[in-house]
């Protein structure tokens, strides 16, 4: 099956529609899936539940998703640099599943390796453990969390082959791979695309078998959320 489609919106075409749940990788603004986060724009699709460690920021990222409305609901654990994540959740249009940053990457990876559920401390005696089955082992007390498997995974990686095999770098490798595993249909976009059998398996971050599309998407653009920089040396 020939899994590289001319662009993005080839690539999402007939896997999209309204209510879905969809899983974007990266961490900030590094490694996100930012060209297939645009096509979803230009599909129309409504009412959908996002899984990503952050809402992007205003008009970048999951922001332009939220400037259209499409998003429902939002699974993070982290959204404070986006003011219109703020204004929608305050005003009720839009709805949060608040996660530690933790917990939220082992529920992807869960989910991806066929967990439904498992035990941790963290949130234990906190609003995170409100309405969760609490357990104690070994005298400590834990909250179960559930997996997280979605409709279609978002990914971005650094370099992939026709095959789909993929190679993330650095920070985006923080949610991109386990995110890749944790849903029926991945479709990835990647800035180096080579040819089956030119990335040394040793290489190789997910394994082409979770890839089901791809696109090449040689002129990513690097965004900085923050620039901070010291003063010159007089």
């Amino acid at each position: 099956m020939k899994k590289v489609f001319p662009d993005a919106t080839a690539a999402l075409a007939g896997a999209i529609k309204d209510g879905m749940t969809i899983m974007a990788g990266g961490f900030g603004l590094c490694g996100i899936p930012d060209v297939l986060i645009e096509a979803v724009r230009e599909s129309g699709a409504k009412g959908l539940t996002f899984v990503s460690n952050n809402a992007g920021i205003d008009g970048a990222g999951l922001g332009i998703l939220l400037e259209t409305r499409q998003i429902r609901k939002m699974i993070s654990s982290y959204v404070g640099e986006n003011k219109l994540f703020a204004e929608l959740y305050l005003s009720g249009q839009l709805e949060l599943e608040f996660t530690p940053q933790g917990t939220l990457a082992e529920r992807i990876r869960a989910g991806g390796a066929g967990i439904p559920a498992f035990f941790t401390k963290t949130g234990v005696g906190t609003l995170v453990a409100e309405g969760k089955e609490e357990r104690e082992f070994d005298g400590e007390r834990y909250i179960m969390e559930r997996g997280i498997f979605a409709d279609i995974s978002l990914v971005h990686a650094w370099k992939g082959d026709t095959e789909g095999n993929l190679v993330y770098r650095k920070t985006a490798r923080n949610f991109n791979p386990m995110m890749a595993s944790a849903s029926r249909m991945t479709i990835a976009q990647v800035e180096n695309l080579v040819e089956a059998g030119e990335i040394d398996p040793d290489q190789m971050h997910t394994p082409g078998i979770f890839v089901k599309r791809l696109v090449h998407t040689p002129q990513s653009v690097k965004r900085i959320e923050q620039r901070t920089v010291r003063k010159r040396a007089a």
